[in-house]
């Protein structure tokens, strides 16, 4: 990775009247901590109260002036707008401001991406979401292709498959697919070895620097990264999480959601936001210090929405309340725990938490083994609570506390719930 040299930039966003310039505000200040977290500061902010967007630049000729001498007068080469902006506006206004690169919130968080991506598979999956998004955009840019690459808005698959034909970029994004769905057969194999092995499977999922790889670290003893930046965690992280009474389950970090997170990163991270998906239970996970919790909450229940996981038992997990200086944003919701994973006050609660719900779903059953495949009752000494046990013509009988996916697996065995 080269070494960003871009040290500030301009942020712009567009209001559609002046009641919702503190919406404008807050999103530009996640643009700010985006932006930080890609290896820039802030040089200015500009804020247009428009109803309408000027389809040739978004904002109106005096603001691209007003842009321009900021630019100019700063040695700013970089803006950000905070919206997504067409192939087309990007060109018109980089050609009007002259001094400067332009790019929108999108690009931004794929960049960023492209500075955490750490595994194969997540820099694939970088790769492939900047090819299809940023390509088009970047390919309009004639003369500025040239120049290598090294700032925000430029890492990932580089500038080759950028100048290259259509033709090339398509086969390019089509060797990347088929790479992509081998690594999720392989993914789908690991995950099918999990669920053979019975443990309860839980996904850490949240705001972007919620504390969730901080989380994973204390209850599990894992060094996963833990970073105070946006997005520090691509690649999700499986750990086994020793529960009170003793018994084992699959802890899961995964990457953080944001506001405005285009639909295509969700579809190119589809592989790793399926631990989502496949989850017996979720932990969601916000900061209690922070004003927005409640719209972070709304983000985060769409996008789980969106991976269809609206069923999944979950718990609301209230982080940093070490922090609280008297005011707590904490939304009320139905199994809240207010923790610190910094220090760990607050998760012997969450652990019983959890514990309780995971029994809720078991149940005690009579199973019914043949001698044949006396194998099984050793698997549920291993996965199960097994109360009696009675050796008869017939076979072996058991009554055992089975979960969900213990029933489901033993079906054929039970005949009695």
């Amino acid at each position: 990775m080269e070494e960003n040299t871009l040290k500030s930039a301009v942020l712009v966003s567009v209001c559609a009247s002046g009641s919702e310039t503190d919406e404008c505000e807050r999103s530009l200040d996640e643009l700010e901590r985006l932006l930080h977290t890609a290896g820039a500061e802030v040089y200015a902010r500009v804020i247009q109260i428009k109803k309408t967007y000027d389809p040739r630049t978004v904002i109106g000729s005096g603001k691209v002036m007003e842009i321009r001498e900021l630019c100019e007068a700063g040695g700013v080469d970089l803006v950000v707008f905070d919206f997504e902006l067409s192939p087309m506006q990007i060109r018109n206004l980089e050609d009007d401001i002259g001094c400067a690169d332009v790019i929108d919130r999108s690009m931004l968080i794929l960049d960023i991406f492209a500075l955490h991506a750490t595994s194969g598979e997540g820099k694939l999956q970088v790769e492939l979401a900047q090819l299809k998004y940023t390509a088009p955009r970047l390919i309009g840019k004639g003369g500025s292709l040239s120049r290598q690459g090294g700032g925000i808005g430029t890492r990932g698959p580089g500038e080759t498959q950028l100048e290259s034909d259509r033709r090339h970029l398509r086969s390019k994004i089509a060797a990347l697919e088929a790479r992509l769905k081998e690594m999720e057969h392989n993914r789908s194999v690991m995950r099918a070895q999990r669920d053979r092995s019975r443990l309860p499977k839980i996904a850490v999922v949240g705001y972007t620097n919620a504390g969730k790889s901080t989380l994973l670290n204390r209850l599990t003893g894992a060094d996963a990264l833990a970073e105070d930046k946006l997005f520090a965690t691509l690649d999700p992280t499986t750990r086994k999480l020793a529960l009170p009474s003793g018994e084992t389950a699959l802890l899961t970090d995964t990457v953080g959601f944001i506001r405005k997170l285009p639909h295509h990163l969700i579809e190119a991270f589809k592989s790793t936001l399926d631990e989502v998906t496949y989850a017996d239970m979720l932990l969601i996970v916000s900061d209690v210090t922070d004003p927005e919790v409640r719209e972070h909450l709304e983000v985060t229940e769409g996008i789980i929405s969106d991976l269809h996981a609206d069923d999944k038992p979950r718990i609301y997990v209230y982080n940093k309340c070490d922090k609280l200086d008297g005011i707590s944003y904490a939304v009320p919701r139905e199994r809240t725990v207010l923790i610190s994973a910094a220090s760990g006050m607050g998760t012997d609660a969450l652990l019983a938490m959890i514990e309780d719900i995971l029994h809720e779903s078991k149940r005690e059953c009579k199973l019914l083994i043949p001698y044949s495949e006396q194998s099984v009752l050793s698997s549920l000494y291993d996965k199960a609570t097994v109360l009696e046990v009675d050796y008869l013509d017939s076979g072996i009988v058991v009554r055992a506390i089975l979960g969900n996916a213990e029933r489901g697996m033993l079906a054929k065995y039970i005949r009695e719930e």
